[in-house]
C-alpha cells in the first residue's frame, strides 16, 4: 500500500452469510441501524474502546472547494487516497473531491458509526460484513457500472484460473452480491455490496544482507517470522485482521499449532495461539509493531528489523533506497486482500451520481496503470495495459524480468533492469492464496486477544 496506514479488516462469510442481519429492505435502506446483530455497533465499539483503539483523527489531504460543483467525500486509507489520484479524478470528472485518509481501524470505526460523514468508502473486503450488517453502506447498482463486464473472475468467482486455490476465510466473491433476502452471497444479482478494484497478495519482506535469500514457493516460509535466528529483529503489522493471520500462518508453518480452519479460528485456538505469541513477545522476539507503510520502511531501513510483515509498496520504496529487501513468496501461500469501494447508506442525489462517476473512473484505465507501478492489480487490467509500457506490463503482470529500469508512483526507480517480481505473474500469485484478510465469527474475542498481546 502506498504511503501509509494499511490495515485491513474482515468478517467470515460462507457460514457468516447465513447469519447476516443487515436490517435492509431490497433497496438496502436501513430499517433500524442500531438493531442488535452479531457484530453490533455497541458491542464492537465497546470492544474497540476497551482495547484502546484511538478515535478518528488522521491527517487529511489538501481539499479543493468550489461552490458550483458537487463535492464527493471519500473516506479510506492512504493506499488509494493519494493526492495524484485525487487531482487526476477532479480534472477528468469536473467535480470536487475530498480525501479523508487514515488508519484502517479508525477508518472502519468512522464508516461504521457515521455513514453521513462520507459518500464513498475505500478499504478492503474484510470491512464488508461489518459495514453491511450495521447498515452503513447501500447496495451498488451493477447496471450503472460501465466496466462491469470487464471485471475478471477473481472478484466474481474467486479464481483467476481453474486450478487456483480459493484460500480460506473471506474470499471476496463470497461477499459481493446482495441476495434477494438482503444477505450477501455468491449467487449473482443486479446489486453488489462493493465495487471490486485494487487487490494484491501480501507476505513478509526480509533483508537479504542478513537473511539468506530463499526460493519462492519452496523454501521461503511464514515460519521465518518466528525463527529464533531473527529474535529481536522481527516486525509485525499492528492490525488484528492482518497481523493475526501473519502470525497464525507462521505458528502453523513452524509446527507450533495446527488449525482446523485458519480462516475461522475458534476461541480455544486463539487462546493457544496467543499464549505462545505472548511468551515470544516477553522473550524479546518482536522488535516492534508498525501501523503505517512509512513506519515499516523505517523499521527496515534503520536496521531495527531484518524481517517483517510488509506490503508491496514498502518493498519498492526500500529497494529504491538501496536496501536489499525481498518480498517472500511463502510456500504455505499468501495472505490475500481485495480493495472495496462502498457507497454510503446516506448518499443520495447529485453526490450519488458523482459517486458512480468516480467508481467508473477508477476502472477506466489510468488509475489501474498508476497503481500497477506500486505493485497492485486492478480488477479489469486489460483496460490499463495500453497505458503501461511493455516492460511495465511484462514485469508487474506477466512475471517477466524487467527489460529496463521501472519507476514507482513516486517517480523513483523501484525495479532494476533484469529483476523478477517475487512470486511470478498475476495468475500465479493469485493461485497461491492461503487465507484472505478476514473478520471471523470470533472477531470481538480476537480483538481482545490481539491487544493483550500488543500490551503484554
Amino acid at each position: 500500500m502506498t504511503t501509509s496506514n494499511n490495515n485491513k479488516t474482515s468478517v467470515n462469510n460462507e457460514s457468516s452469510n447465513n447469519k447476516l442481519s443487515n436490517n435492509k429492505s431490497r433497496n438496502n435502506k436501513p430499517s433500524n441501524i442500531d438493531e442488535p446483530v452479531n457484530l453490533s455497533k455497541r458491542q464492537s465499539l465497546k470492544t474497540l474502546a476497551s482495547l484502546g483503539v484511538t478515535a478518528w483523527g488522521a491527517g487529511k489531504a489538501p481539499f479543493v472547494f468550489a461552490r458550483n460543483k458537487t463535492t464527493l467525500r471519500v473516506l479510506g486509507t492512504h493506499v488509494t487516497l493519494q493526492e495524484e489520484l485525487r487531482q487526476r479524478a477532479m480534472a477528468d470528472l469536473g467535480i470536487d473531491i475530498q480525501f479523508e485518509p487514515g488508519g484502517s481501524a479508525a477508518v472502519l470505526q468512522k464508516a461504521f458509526m457515521a455513514p453521513q460523514s462520507f459518500d464513498l468508502y475505500e478499504q478492503w473486503s474484510n470491512s464488508i460484513n461489518v459495514l453491511w450488517r450495521s447498515g452503513s453502506i447501500q447496495a451498488i447498482d451493477k447496471k450503472r457500472l460501465r466496466y462491469w463486464d470487464e471485471i475478471n473472475n477473481l472478484s466474481k468467482t474467486g479464481k483467476l484460473t481453474p486450478q487456483a486455490k480459493l484460500g480460506a476465510g473471506d474470499a471476496p466473491y463470497k461477499l459481493l452480491h446482495v441476495q434477494p433476502d438482503g444477505k450477501l452471497g455468491v449467487a449473482h444479482t443486479d446489486e453488489i455490496s462493493f465495487l471490486p478494484y485494487v487487490h494484491n497478495v501480501d507476505s513478509f519482506g526480509y533483508n537479504t544482507q542478513v537473511v539468506a535469500k530463499g526460493i519462492p514457493y519452496e523454501t521461503e516460509s511464514w515460519g521465518w517470522l518466528l525463527d529464533e535466528a531473527y529474535a529481536g529483529k522481527v516486525g509485525i503489522v499492528n492490525e488484528p485482521t492482518i497481523g493475526l493471520f501473519d502470525l497464525a500462518l507462521a505458528a502453523q508453518a513452524k509446527g507450533l499449532i495446527q488449525f482446523k480452519d485458519i480462516g475461522a479460528l475458534t476461541r480455544a485456538e486463539l487462546d493457544e495461539l496467543f499464549k505462545l505469541l505472548i511468551a515470544k513477545k516477553k522473550a524479546g522476539h518482536f522488535s516492534g509493531f508498525w501501523t503505517s507503510v512509512p513506519e515499516s520502511v523505517d523499521f527496515m531501513a534503520s536496521k531495527r528489523v531484518v524481517i517483517e510483515s510488509m506490503f508491496s509498496p514498502a518493498v519498492s520504496t526500500l529497494n529504491g533506497m538501496g536496501v536489499p529487501v525481498t518480498y517472500a513468496a511463502p510456500k504455505e501461500g499468501y495472505r490475500g486482500w481485495h480493495g472495496v469501494m462502498c457507497l454510503s447508506a446516506a448518499t443520495e442525489g447529485k453526490r450519488k451520481d458523482a459517486a458512480y462517476d468516480y467508481m467508473n473512473w477508477w476502472l477506466s484505465g489510468w488509475p489501474g496503470a498508476f497503481i500497477a507501478k506500486q505493485g497492485y492489480y486492478i480488477s479489469n487490467p486489460q483496460r490499463s495495459k495500453s497505458l503501461l509500457s511493455k516492460a511495465e506490463w511484462d514485469y508487474w503482470y506477466q512475471g517477466k524480468a524487467a527489460a529496463e529500469e521501472l519507476r514507482g508512483t513516486d517517480g523513483k526507480i523501484s525495479v532494476r533492469r533484469g529483476e523478477l517480481r517475487t512470486g511470478g505473474s498475476y495468475e500465479k500469485r493469485f493461485s497461491n492464496v492461503a487465507v484472505w484478510n478476514t473478520v471471523m465469527e470470533t472477531y470481538d474475542y480476537s480483538l481482545q486477544k490481539w491487544y493483550e498481546f500488543i500490551s503484554s
